[in-house]
C-alpha cells in the first residue's frame, strides 16, 4: 500500500496536462469542502448536513503546467425518492466522463455499508484511475487515521479495485491539500487548458447565487428541513438610474418548501429567520459577485416537489 504524504519529485520535461477530476462518497464525506480547499475559493456550498450539494458544481484550479477541473457530484445514496434517483443518475453520467475519480472517505467514521455500496459501483468502471482521499484527519489521532489507511487499502483489495494513491487530507486544516492536486494531475490527459485563466467555476452566477441562498437557509433549519429547500433566482437586474460608480443588482428569489406547515419555520417568528438568510446570502453573494445587492426573498410552497417530476423539472433538476 503506498499512501502519500509528500510530493514526488517532478519531471523534467514539462508537459501541460489538463482534465477532469471528480470527488464521490456517501453524503457528508467532505466534498464541497475539499473542492473549495483545493480552488481556494467558495465555489461548492458546505453544510454540515448530509445531501446539501444538488449541481454539478466545477471548480477550476490552474497551475502553470496543468488545470485541474474539478466535479462536484451530489453523494451517492440508496435513493428514496424521484429526487434521489435523479442524483444519482447525475453522479453515474459524471463518473461516465471524467479522467480521474477521487473517492472521499471521511477518517472519523468506520468504513461503512454506504461506502461498500459507491465502492461497488466504482469497481465496475475500469479504465479511469481512481484515487482513495481520506478526508477530514484532523478530526482523528495518528493510530485512528493509520486504521482507517490500512481499512481503505483493504476495501480496494476485496473489490479489485486498484487504488492509483491513498491520500490523507484535511480540508479544513489545509492539511495536504496541495498535495492532492499534485497527485491528481499526473492522471489527466497531456493538452491545453480548457478555461482561460482566472475562471474558477464555469456555474452560471445564478445558479452559484440561489446555491447561497439555500446554504443561509438550512443554516437555521437543518434539522428540522434539510432537504425540502429549493431556491429558484426568477431575475437579476441591475438597478437603473444609478450613478455609474454606485451600481445596484436588484434580485428576486423564491426559497421553496414542501408543506405550508414548513413556512413559518423559514420565515421564523417576526419574520426574524428569513431576515437573517437574507442578511447572511447577500453578504456571500456580493463578495462572489463584487458588487452592492438588494435581495428580494419570497418563501412559496411547492407541495411534495421532490416526489413530481414537473415540479423537479421547474426547480432545474
Amino acid at each position: 500500500m503506498s499512501v502519500r504524504t509528500q510530493s514526488s519529485e517532478q519531471s523534467a520535461e514539462a508537459v501541460h496536462r489538463a482534465g477532469f477530476a471528480c470527488f464521490v462518497g456517501r453524503p457528508n464525506a467532505g466534498k464541497s469542502t475539499l473542492t473549495n480547499a483545493l480552488v481556494g475559493q467558495k465555489v461548492a456550498i458546505t453544510s454540515n448536513r448530509p445531501q446539501t450539494t444538488r449541481h454539478t458544481v466545477r471548480g477550476i484550479v490552474h497551475r502553470p503546467d496543468a488545470q485541474l477541473i474539478l466535479v462536484d457530484t451530489p453523494g451517492l445514496h440508496k435513493p428514496r425518492t424521484l429526487l434521489g434517483e435523479r442524483l444519482n443518475d447525475v453522479v453515474r453520467a459524471t463518473w461516465a466522463e471524467v479522467d480521474v475519480i477521487g473517492f472521499c472517505l471521511p477518517a472519523d467514521q468506520k468504513i461503512g455499508p454506504g461506502d461498500r455500496f459507491i465502492a461497488k459501483e466504482l469497481a465496475g468502471i475500469k479504465k479511469t484511475p481512481k484515487v482513495a482521499v481520506v478526508t477530514k484527519t484532523d478530526l482523528v489521532d495518528s493510530k485512528a487515521l493509520a486504521e482507517q489507511l490500512i481499512a481503505v487499502d483493504r476495501l480496494g483489495e476485496e473489490l479489485g479495485i486498484t487504488w492509483a494513491e491513498i491520500v490523507p487530507v484535511s480540508a479544513t486544516a489545509g492539511k495536504q491539500v496541495d498535495l492532492l492536486a499534485d497527485l491528481l494531475i499526473p492522471l489527466l490527459p497531456e493538452g491545453p487548458a480548457l478555461y482561460p485563466e482566472g475562471d474558477l467555476t464555469d456555474e452560471p452566477e445564478q445558479v452559484m447565487v440561489a446555491e447561497l441562498i439555500r446554504e443561509a437557509a438550512l443554516e437555521g433549519v437543518r434539522d428540522e428541513l434539510p432537504h425540502s429547500i429549493a431556491v429558484v433566482v426568477e431575475e437579476m437586474l441591475p438597478r437603473e438610474d444609478r450613478p455609474a460608480d454606485k451600481p445596484l443588482l436588484d434580485i428576486h428569489a423564491n426559497v421553496f418548501i414542501e408543506r405550508p406547515s414548513q413556512k413559518g419555520i423559514v420565515i421564523g417568528p417576526k419574520g426574524k429567520r428569513l431576515k437573517e438568510v437574507g442578511i447572511k446570502s447577500r453578504r456571500q453573494i456580493e463578495a462572489l459577485l463584487g458588487t452592492p445587492v438588494f435581495l428580494d426573498l419570497h418563501v412559496k410552497v411547492a407541495k411534495d416537489w421532490q416526489r413530481d417530476p414537473k415540479q423537479l423539472r421547474r426547480l432545474g433538476f
